[in-house]
């Protein structure tokens, strides 16, 4: 019961903190400075935290720790990836066409990394590719 309850969070938390980057990415490819008040600010900070603390968690539940299960260590090393590219996005792009392409890079990186998620597989979307 706990599993389930810790699951949604993580679910619900990975929903909104993609929701949140592509409303903050859109924002900055139409050539706003993001938002400086404290919510905006603030929330993607807190949503980031709710979700990696129920990832914490339930790793600890199902006791599959990333380095052990391949396909968490894919995840891992994603989502670093992701951050990166995002905050290249979001803030360090010097042009238009450098914080397009990490904006588009990032949201290729989130979609892989879901798709390891559900698989459970490190090579996710690629299973599906034939050949």
């Amino acid at each position: 019961m706990l599993y389930y309850w810790v699951k949604q969070v993580h679910v619900w938390s990975v929903a909104l903190s993609f929701t949140l980057f592509l409303l903050r990415g859109a924002w900055v490819l139409a050539g706003h400075q993001l938002p400086h008040g404290l919510v905006l600010r603030s929330l993607p900070h807190v949503i980031d935290t709710v979700l990696l603390t129920s990832a914490l968690w339930l790793t600890t539940i199902i006791q599959q720790y990333p380095f052990q299960q391949s396909w968490l260590t894919t995840k891992v090393l994603l989502l670093l990836l992701y951050i990166v590219l995002g905050n290249v996005a979001l803030r360090r792009a010097r042009s238009q066409a450098g914080r397009v392409l990490a904006f588009t890079a990032a949201c290729g990186v989130f979609l892989f990394i879901y798709s390891v998620a559900r698989l459970h597989h490190p090579l996710g979307a690629l299973l599906l590719v034939p050949g």
